[in-house]
């Protein structure tokens, strides 16, 4: 029995040191927590008091500009309103101009290239075994539901000119 008693006495101890060390760590937990709580409140205290202020200036700016609005003639506001247009308007007549000479160097790109495209197409030849005659028996093979395979074969031709023959007749 006293082994009992004695393991017992453990347990007991060891449960004891497990919740006085969970006491521990709550009361840490809770002055951490009480900590960042009050540095938040600080800065939502110093927050509300900088609204103020700028609320306050914000008022006395709107004041002023009522003040000197009313101050200011008819010719003086239709010049400060011309003002103000040339200003916003004046850097986007320069970036369009800016656009305007890049469309026409684009431009001027392009219709090279297509020239050259052009030049290129024009090098490019019809494969010699096509011909007229050619061209109307692969179009009447093809409509009686010959396949391409045996038109090729039939003809002496490769595939892909009788599909060029049928593209070119827009039938395929």
């Amino acid at each position: 029995m006293s082994l009992e008693n004695l393991s017992l006495e453990y347990i007991i101890v060891a449960m004891a040191g497990v919740i006085l060390y969970l006491l521990y760590y709550v009361f840490t937990k809770d002055s951490e927590y009480n900590r960042n709580i009050h540095s938040v409140a600080s800065v939502v205290e110093d927050l509300n008091r900088e609204i103020y202020y700028l609320k306050k200036k914000l008022d006395k700016h709107q004041q002023s500009a009522q003040e000197s609005t009313r101050t200011l003639s008819d010719e003086e506001i239709y010049q400060e309103i011309e003002r103000s247009v040339y200003d916003m308007v004046h850097p986007l007549s320069l970036g369009l101009k800016q656009a305007k000479e890049a469309i026409h160097a684009i431009n001027s790109q392009i219709d090279a290239r297509i020239s050259i495209l052009e030049n290129g197409v024009k090098q490019i030849s019809i494969p010699s075994s096509i011909h007229g005659n050619d061209d109307e028996k692969i179009l009447s093979l093809y409509k009686q539901g010959v396949s391409l395979e045996t038109i090729s074969k039939e003809l002496h031709i490769s595939k892909p000119e009788v599909e060029f023959v049928l593209k070119i007749n827009k039938i395929k």
